[in-house]
């Protein structure tokens, strides 16, 4: 049996869904994170999938694609989990629905 496009994009879907689902039922702000980083791998996939099954000279353009958004995916990560420390030194609690910090 060999692999299709069809495999990557079935698997890709999947995990961008998974990945939404996290990022929209948690609470708690890391979890959201996850659930973020899982689609943009979702994505990172799909374009791999399609630069190698993809006909002509696209092949190095989906990867490059695909480096920027894993170096975007890191910058968010590290920005993100900065300011959940930062909240979580003010509040001591990282929950979503308990920081109103911007409430006068």
């Amino acid at each position: 049996m060999t692999l299709t496009l069809e495999h990557f994009l079935t698997v890709a879907a999947l995990l961008f869904c998974l990945g939404l689902v996290i990022a929209l039922s948690k609470r708690n702000a890391v979890g959201m994170l996850m659930g973020i980083e899982l689609m943009l791998n979702a994505v990172n996939l799909t374009l791999i999938a399609f630069s190698r099954f993809g006909s002509g000279g696209g092949a190095v353009a989906g990867h490059a694609f695909t480096a920027f958004v894993i170096t975007v995916a890191a910058a968010e990560a590290a920005v993100a989990l900065a300011l959940a420390v930062s909240v979580y030194r003010s509040r001591q609690t990282v929950e979503v629905d308990q920081l109103d910090l911007l409430k006068l």
